[in-house]
């Protein structure tokens, strides 16, 4: 009984993963169109603005996609959103 519990219980973590990193993929397509970042810098730019916000990656990603399909971002994510890109692409070499 104890395995099946366990098994149940990284199941559902798997899922809640999976679910989770869709989101992200699809926050770093809409960084790439609207913000016209590489998409290589798209993680970066999400994992940056959660640390300066506090917020978690997955919240994060979950604006920026709602962002995408019209909705407003809040004031202090939508100033890291702006200066993320500008802080990583000033630390690239040239």
């Amino acid at each position: 009984m104890k395995e099946l519990e366990r098994l149940r219980a990284e199941h559902r973590q798997l899922q809640q993963a999976l679910a989770s990193h869709a989101v992200v993929d699809q926050a770093i397509g809409v960084l790439t169109v609207l913000g016209q970042i590489p998409p290589c810098d798209g993680f970066t730019v999400l994992r940056e603005v959660s640390q300066h916000t506090d917020i978690k990656l997955t919240q994060v990603a979950e604006q920026v996609v709602k962002h995408g399909q019209g909705a407003a971002l809040p004031d202090g994510l939508l100033g890291e959103l702006h200066a993320a890109p500008a802080r990583h692409a000033a630390s690239r070499p040239v």
